[in-house]
């Protein structure tokens, strides 16, 4: 047995193999086969060559192999094994020398891999650009960052993989600076490393309450550092800066891999069977870049706060108690960093009457009003400010100044600039505006048609809310503003294009195609209109109780409604194969098991959350990678290919989440409200026309249970999109590549995967024209039980009646509702308490 000495002098078992593949790959380059046997005939006179030595430099066996190659007649081949040697002596001399520009050893292994993984991309130019950035830093982690710097820097559309390569850099300087912090604090195994972050209050104790030692060090075996290499520069900075546990002097203690396996033992922590399994399983999604677990659950997850939930919609009561509880609910769940709707429907308006009195009511703007102050006050863990949609019916006596509640004309003492104004829709109006916008428009107080008419005409939807609301029109007890059309119209329209919103939601869709309807009605979404479910106000109860020292005493209680709160993630379709359905079976039904222990395992603000999740389940599965799924398989965003691709990826997507979801039912129970629902009676397979075999089969299993009230919703995605790499949610880029300034640093953002194959796929939001996009949003609607995130791209060259004309479309198609408007001059900052 030989040994080969390497040119570092360390030292390796001779392996006859790799010399013959290394032969092999000199025949294949100048386009030559080559057999089995000649190789080992070859390999043979090599060995020949040098069989009276025992230790044996690289050197040596090259040259062996060149002379082997030249007495064998194979000159072409040699000439191609000598060209290779002298460009892995050049490759070699790089690495060496960008080493002793950073006077770090342990660099040269990460650019040899560089190299490897990148073979067009040229070391030199790195070490050149390091160097016209260098100022003779003396200490080595500076000319790491600086050398991370150099690589971000030459990142451009022809060469987007420098931002990959940067990535591997920061990486590796990351990891040189955790090992040097949990040596100095005898940190020497995953487990160890759990006790201090448990001991110091930065990790929940419930993790090493429900895991033994043993268990974590074996756990700890899943932990694959390889995948650090998937991120890019821009998505590691992020997660290095936003998601990994740091401690009170903001050092990192915890590396992105034991990051993702933190999450994963959560996820998994009540699993009864085969809990080791399923926490190898969250892993593998999560650190593969197939799943991203929504933000608060990237955040919170393993940490004592364990608010895991996005998103919370409340119903806000006509009274003085309900609405300063609504307001209360808000704070808390702002406090834990969750997003929130508020429904404002209810709400009487201004002139209303209160205990009789006619023109009391100061209707809702002065309470929006509140709620944007408390927004500003109450922010979310210290991060960013609390964030709000607040929604109001088409029909509400307030709606005019509604809309202008962040427009930047008018009485400053009705405007709430911090909030997301959001209009709820019925079928109704967008009638009316195909017919004629020179039309009335009727807008009623809902309290004075309450006592008027004795219901709420906001409990109701479709042709029975038209008969009530005609019914109505026609009273003449009930005070009215009458509208031209045309001037409401206007007044959202040049909203829109103004701010942004308001956010439209077409309740008369939603509610129709809601599979619990039995149960409730939806008033409206949440702050990024992906959630329909159903929703009921609070009621506040109030009783005279004698205590035993015969005092009276008045007990508040709370009759709890239908709090909506939502958990989220999304399945990013740039990695994953879309066309095999196997895969995206097995990834799926992974993600729904963890969003449904989530709901077991949540930290909720309010209470009333936690009883609402409990009764329904829901969760929300959406995607990210949308733009970056349609580019790697070379479709055209305005194409008829388009349309027929998303359509079947979706329905292939709903079938694998209902068939997790009902599988899950079989070993945990259904929700508790299924009995009556569509998905027991077979109506919502009946609504969406799945007629197949398959989804036939599908029904029959879903009529014995479902685990999951609603399953999908697909939400904007706008940070978690950055960590792996891919396109935001179901929105196309912005650009193909810029670069971006943070703090004194280069961050570059690069489409994924751009090439010269796929760039012309790339065509940037403002650029494509907006109906192809409404149109894919209505067939991806079909397969999709809640709603989208779905945003309107307009220049300022679009004319009112095309926006118009975006929005009848959406409502024709059955999308549910609509998120921004982002013309381009406005940039209205991406939800981020809703990512997904």
């Amino acid at each position: 047995m030989k040994t080969i000495i390497k040119r570092g002098l360390g030292e390796e078992d001779y392996r006859g193999e790799k010399i013959e593949k290394a032969m092999e790959k000199a025949f294949l380059s100048e386009g030559i086969a080559v057999e089995a046997e000649k190789l080992h005939f070859l390999l043979g006179k090599v060995e020949e060559a040098l069989e009276d030595k025992f230790r044996v430099s690289v050197e040596e066996i090259q040259n062996a192999v060149e002379e082997s190659l030249m007495q064998n007649g194979d000159y072409r081949v040699a000439r191609a094994y000598i060209l290779y040697r002298e460009k892995r002596t050049l490759l070699r001399h790089l690495r060496q020398r960008i080493k002793e520009e950073i006077g770090e050893e342990g660099i040269e292994e990460v650019l040899k891999k560089i190299q490897k993984d990148f073979p067009d991309y040229d070391l030199s130019r790195l070490s050149a650009k390091y160097l016209s950035l260098s100022k003779g830093e003396q200490e080595i982690p500076k000319r790491l960052a600086l050398l991370t710097r150099a690589a971000a820097e030459l990142t451009t559309q022809e060469e987007p993989n420098w931002e990959k390569i940067a990535g591997r850099l920061l990486s590796y300087h990351f990891h040189k600076e955790l090992k040097r912090t949990e040596e100095s604090r005898a940190l020497h195994g995953f487990y160890e490393k759990l006790c201090y972050l448990t001991e110091q209050g930065l990790y929940g104790s419930y993790i090493l309450e429900a895991y033994t030692k043993e268990e974590v060090e074996e756990l700890a075996k899943v932990i694959d550092e390889g995948r650090n290499d998937l991120f890019t520069y821009s998505g590691l900075d992020l997660l290095l800066s936003r998601y990994v546990i740091r401690d009170r002097q903001h050092i990192a203690l915890e590396s992105p891999q034991e990051m993702y396996l933190g999450i994963a033992m959560h996820l998994a922590m009540k699993e009864e069977k085969n809990r080791a399994f399923y926490v190898k399983e969250f892993y593998d999604i999560m650190s593969l870049h197939q799943v991203t677990m929504a933000t608060p659950t990237q955040s919170n997850a393993r940490k004592p706060y364990h608010q895991l939930s996005s998103c919370f919609i409340d119903t806000v009561a006509d009274s003085l108690d309900g609405i300063y509880q609504s307001i209360s609910r808000f704070a808390d769940v702002s406090k834990y960093g969750g997003g929130m709707g508020m429904y404002f429907g209810k709400v009487r308006s201004r002139g209303g009457k209160i205990r009789g009195f006619e023109g009391a009511s100061g209707g809702v703007i002065r309470w929006i009003r509140v709620v944007n102050d408390t927004a500003v006050a109450v922010d979310q863990l210290g991060m960013r400010q609390g964030a709000v949609a607040v929604y109001l019916d088409a029909w509400h006596k307030d709606l005019p100044e509604f809309l202008q509640l962040r427009t930047n004309n008018g009485d400053d003492r009705m405007k709430a600039h911090d909030v997301f104004p959001a209009v709820c829709y019925p079928d109704l109006f967008w009638k009316k505006v195909k017919e004629d916008l020179n039309q009335e428009w009727y807008l009623m107080d809902p309290h004075d048609i309450f006592l008027i008419k004795g219901y709420c005409l906001e409990d109701f939807y479709g042709e029975e809310w038209e008969s009530r609301y005609e019914d109505c029109v026609r009273d003449n007890r009930i005070s009215k503003r009458v509208y031209v059309l045309k001037d409401i119209v206007r007044l959202i329209l040049k909203s829109a294009v103004e701010t942004g919103t308001p956010f439209a939601f077409y309740r008369d869709t939603v509610n129709r195609m809601n599979p619990n309807k039995h149960k409730g009605i939806i008033y409206c979404s949440n702050l990024c209109t992906e959630i329909a479910q159903n929703m009921k106000e609070a009621e506040i109860l109030e009783r005279k109780v004698i205590t035993e020292e015969g005092d009276e005493v008045i007990v508040s209680t709370v009759k709890p409604g239908d709090f909506v709160v939502c958990n989220l993630a999304s399945l990013c379709l740039g990695n994953i194969d879309v066309e095999n359905k196997e895969e995206l079976q097995k990834i799926t039904k992974t993600v729904v098991r963890a969003l449904d222990n989530v709901i077991d395992l949540n930290f909720y603000p309010v209470k009333e959350a936690e009883l609402t999740n409990k009764k329904y389940r829901a969760i929300g599965l959406g995607v990210s990678g949308y733009h970056h799924m349609l580019a790697k398989h070379h479709i055209a965003w305005e194409s008829e290919e388009h349309l027929r691709f998303v359509d079947t990826v979706f329905e292939n997507i709903n079938f694998a989440a209902i068939k997790a979801s009902a599988e899950l039912a079989k070993e945990r129970g259904s929700y508790r409200e299924f009995a009556g629902s569509e998905w027991e009676t077979g109506e919502y397979f009946r609504r969406r026309d799945y007629s197949s075999s398959e989804w036939k089969e599908l029904e029959k299993e879903v009529h014995e249970g479902i685990r999951n009230a609603w399953i999908l919703a697909t939400a904007p995605t706008s940070s978690t999109s950055i960590l792996i790499g891919t396109t935001a949610g179901l929105d196309p880029i912005m650009n193909r590549f810029f670069l971006e300034e943070k703090k004194g640093a280069i961050l570059p953002r690069v489409a994924p995967e751009l090439s010269m194959e796929s760039y012309w796929y790339y065509k940037s939001a403002h650029q494509i024209d907006q109906t192809w996009s409404v149109r894919a949003a209505g067939l991806r609607q079909r397969h999709i039980d809640q709603a989208q995130s779905v945003n309107l791209w307009i220049t300022n060259d679009y004319k009112m009646s095309e926006l118009l004309n975006l929005y009848t479309l959406a409502w024709e198609s059955g999308v549910k509702t609509i998120y921004y408007v982002r013309s381009k001059a406005l940039d209205p900052d991406e939800c981020e308490s809703c990512s997904a």
